[in-house]
Parts: structure tokens; sequence; C-alpha cells
């Protein structure tokens, strides 16, 4: 179903595009997002799925009754870090869809329904939450405290969800929607060299077919913390250097402690958001907000490096709080060993990404990643990139796993399905 994919490609393409960087601004509960959540809609509408929304607004389209039996679910999600690249979510979306039309193509007669998924604000650039769609049904974020986020201009997303027409009351924890998931595989474009480079680090051939999709292992450890920098606001040019208190050089040195610690445990750890007050040119800093991202293979690490910053913070008379921790995620080994089976040529990836589907896993779902080969090994950037060939084998390899997934009479003991059709 090449074609599909391409037309769907096409047509996201324009959405919520910057036309002078070639990035898009994808912001979760905006008009742009609005926007990409009625083109979901249509896509499924047009294939006869019957689209519903949870209570943190995902949208779920599915292809018979998830209610009589829990179905297979693919999928992604459609929004985008600032100035982020086209493939991270929508590459999973587009391909889910696709997956549908192929298996209906092939006469595929599922004995489990098969959903697709968007999530909503996986990346958490306008509320700083990542994943908050998923951890919100799942209770990994408590309610209250998502409606309480704000944005970069102080918009709550309880605000956020009455702009766009929603009841904020209503948001909240959904078993009913977690029920009625059997297993979920996340497709998602890669977001390092991982597959662009062949097994001793040199560059790889990228035409190598067995190269272009790898399956998922893991998640790694990951959190985000925000840390609060006192300072003195003063004049710029009257205050001798001496006399200053300037929050920004404590700024500089929260930066190069956690690039220190970080390079000295084997993990990374970026400083990427900032806040500053007053916020004038010729104004000393009097504080900075700042936002710490840590990853790595080893939790204990991932912790070691942030408590080495947060000790240089503590030293500059600041304080810290972590707004999110989620441990090492293993996907499940059994849809790892189908996917091994499907594609044996296939590498094997863990990840220092967070994606939806490591917070389902963590809440005890079945779930499986793969990723599409991603030549430049660059992501969150306008050139972040995929092959239109290699897309399609992400579609191939989707499709394969749904249909082994979906056919199969490994449903709960007690459970009788019928069969659906298109």
């Amino acid at each position: 179903m090449t074609t599909g994919f391409d037309r769907m490609w096409a047509e996201l393409a324009p959405v919520g595009r910057d036309g002078s960087t070639g990035g898009y601004r994808r912001f979760a509960w905006t008009r742009t997002d609005h926007d990409l959540r009625e083109w979901f809609a249509a896509e499924c509408a047009a294939r006869g799925l019957e689209v519903t929304e949870d209570r943190a607004g995902n949208q779920w389209a599915w292809w018979g009754d998830p209610d009589a039996a829990p179905g297979i679910v693919v999928g992604s999600h459609l929004d985008s870090v600032p100035d982020g690249g086209a493939f991270d979510g929508p590459l999973g979306v587009v391909s889910a869809l696709a997956t549908v039309d192929a298996l209906r193509a092939a006469g595929v007669r599922p004995a489990r329904p098969v959903g697709v998924v968007n999530f909503v604000d996986e990346e958490g650039a306008r509320f700083g939450i990542a994943c908050a769609g998923s951890r919100i049904i799942t209770g990994a974020l408590d309610a209250d405290r998502a409606r309480g986020l704000t944005d970069a201009d102080g918009v709550t997303m309880a605000r956020a969800w009455e702009a766009a027409g929603r009841d904020p009351a209503t948001l909240g924890p959904d078993q009913e929607a977690l029920r009625r998931v059997h297993a979920f595989v996340e497709l998602h474009v890669e977001q390092g060299r991982g597959l662009a480079l062949a097994p001793d680090g040199s560059p790889g051939d990228l035409t190598d077919a067995g190269r272009a999709v790898a399956i998922g292992t893991d998640i790694w450890p990951h959190g985000r913390w925000r840390v609060e920098i006192p300072g003195e606001a003063n004049h710029a040019g009257t205050t001798r250097l001496e006399d200053r208190r300037d929050a920004m050089l404590g700024l500089a040195t929260v930066v190069h402690q956690a690039r220190s610690y970080a390079a000295a445990l084997g993990c990374v750890a970026t400083v990427g958001k900032v806040r500053v007050e007053p916020g004038g040119v010729n104004a000393i800093a009097s504080h900075v907000t700042a936002w710490l991202d840590a990853r790595g293979p080893d939790a204990p690490a991932v912790r070691d490096t942030v408590a080495g910053v947060v000790a240089a913070v503590r030293d500059l008379g600041g304080t810290h709080e972590e707004e999110s921790w989620t441990p090492t995620t293993r996907f499940d080994t059994s849809l790892v060993s189908r996917l091994r089976g499907i594609l044996p040529r296939a590498p094997l990836l863990g990840t220092g990404a967070g994606h939806d589907a490591g917070i389902l896993a963590t809440h005890g779902i079945p779930t499986a990643m793969l990723f599409v080969r991603n030549p430049t090994g660059v992501s969150h950037s306008p050139a972040e990139f995929a092959e239109p060939q290699d897309c399609h084998r992400g579609v191939a390899a989707l499709t394969d796993i749904v249909t082994e997934l979906c056919t199969s009479d490994d449903r709960p003991q007690g459970t009788q399905t019928e069969e659906l059709h298109a």
C-alpha cells in the first residue's frame, strides 16, 4: 500500500511547517493540533474505523469491537518539538493507517480487533511533560498536576482544554481505554545512527534492506529536572564584575557539570531550555530556571549524573525539582521474539528516547517497537529523515507482525471473538 502511504505523507507535510526553517511546530491543543486530529479522524472515517477518545484526548480508531476482545494496536503521535522534524511520530501514525490498508488488501480477516492510535502531547513541547497523553491515562501523571501544568505563556493545560472546547474536569486515568489493548506495536524513525552504521561502527551500506528496520529491545532510564538558580538584578553597564551576582554564570556551571558528569558516567545530559529573569539585554540576570534532561543505559549512572549537577545547584544557593522519571523499560520478550522471526536480519536496538510505547509497557501492556533507518542520524530537527523505500519496508514489517498477532488464537482464556470484516 505504498501509494496510500505516499499520499498521506504528502498531505501531512505542510501542516505546522515553518517556511523559513523547514521545521515543524505542532504543539498540543493548538489550532495546528486540531487540524492534525481532524486529518486523523477523516483518514480513519474513510476506512470505516470507529474513532473514540479517552480521558486524555488520545484518539483510538478501531476495526472491530475492542469491548468484545482486546485488540492489537499500532500508531504513534502527531505533535512535535519546537522546529522538529517530519518523521518523529507521524511516521508511526501514517504507517499504522497504511498497515490497515495492507491487511485489507491481503484479505486478512482478524480474529481480534485492530486499532490505530494517535497519542496526544507525546513530546511535551508545550507543557513540559513528555508522553503526557499516555501518562495521564495510565495514572503515571496525576490529573490535577496535568491540569495545572503551564506553557511558556502561562496558559494551563486546563485552560488549553477549555479553549479547545473540552471539559478539563474529565481529564484523568482511563482503565477502560487500556483494557481494550491486548498488545501495542509502535513504529518510529530511528533517532540516532545505529542503522546507518555497520556493526563495526564504520559507515554502513544504506541500500542494505536488512538494516532498514530494527527491533527495539528497551528504552533507557531517563528523566527531567527543573533547577532554579538565583542571582541579583543590576545594570549591565555600571556594575563592576566583582560586584555582580549573575545567575547566568550559575547556569554556565550547571551546563558544564551536566556535560562532565555525563561523560564520566557513560550517560547523556542536556540543558536545552532556560528561562531568564528579567530577560533584558542590558540587565544582569536575577534568576534562571533551567531544565535538565538526563539519560543512559544504566539507571544508577543517570542518578549519579543528576546528583552531581544537583550538588552544583545547591552550591549556588539554588533548588531543584524532579519533574519526571522513567526507569529502564524492556519490551515484551514474546513480541520481540516474534519480530525476530519476521525480521531475522534486523538489528536489535535499545534507545535513549522516550516513547508512549514505554509508558504502556511500564503499565503492563505487552509492547514492542520497530525503528526505521535514519541516514542522517539527526532527530528533533528539520534534518530528520528516512528514505521512502525504508518507510515502505517499515510498513511491510508492521503489517507482518500485526497479521500474525491479529490472526493468532492467543486470546485471553474464556474470551470468544468473531471474525471481523472490513
